[in-house]
């Protein structure tokens, strides 16, 4: 037992910093993804002149800002979930609540390690050899040629995503197994904001 909670406060210091970063990472995103859609709108309506690359360019940071920011939602069950199930068992009974979801974690556990594999495949096989139809980096301003950006930096987002979130799973999954084995442990602080346990699962 000490080493279980020994490795779970381990991940949590790990988790949080990281965790942060991607957070704030994520509000820059979409900070600048409302500045290229603002952008594309007054060149489309008021210059009649829509340019090519707005639309990618918002795509790219909001794929991004959301394989920063779900982790987080994750670990702090901010997903849409069905858990009619986990509650009502665990006004049964508290043992048998978080046995299941501990089960329901490795499950999850399950997917994150196949969608890694696919995640991987697609930013750094053969679909992230592509070149972006409209995004360009512009290396003329320094007297060079423009540049095609590569899909593989788009599509990194969800390899991001997909790893940070199997750095949570390992965490709820630890988080679960000691409030299983020993419900009295204080846990390690999961850098929730004020109002987030109001939809976590106790």
């Amino acid at each position: 037992m000490p080493a279980l909670i020994t490795a779970l406060r381990a991940l949590a210091a790990i988790n949080t910093p990281l965790l942060r970063l991607g957070r704030h990472l994520a509000w820059v995103a979409l900070a600048l993804m409302v500045v290229l859609i603002l952008l594309q709108v007054v060149f489309r309506y008021v210059f009649n002149n829509a340019l090519a690359w707005p639309d990618e360019g918002a795509r790219f940071l909001m794929l991004w800002m959301t394989g920063l920011v779900a982790p987080s939602a994750f670990r702090w069950g901010g997903f849409v979930a069905i858990d009619i199930v986990p509650r009502k068992l665990t006004q049964v009974s508290r043992a048998a609540g978080s046995l299941l979801a501990l089960m329901l974690l490795v499950l999850s556990c399950a997917v994150l390690v196949a969608a890694l594999q696919h995640g991987y495949k697609h930013a750094f096989g053969f679909g992230g050899n592509f070149d972006s139809s409209s995004l360009r980096v512009p290396l003329d301003w320094f007297g060079g040629d423009t540049v095609k950006v590569k899909l593989r930096y788009m599509y990194a987002s969800l390899f991001v995503c997909v790893v940070l979130l199997l750095s949570v799973n390992a965490e709820l999954i630890l988080r679960a197994a000691v409030r299983l084995i020993r419900p009295q442990t204080e846990l390690p602080n999961d850098d929730a904001p004020p109002g987030a346990a109001l939809a976590r699962a106790d």
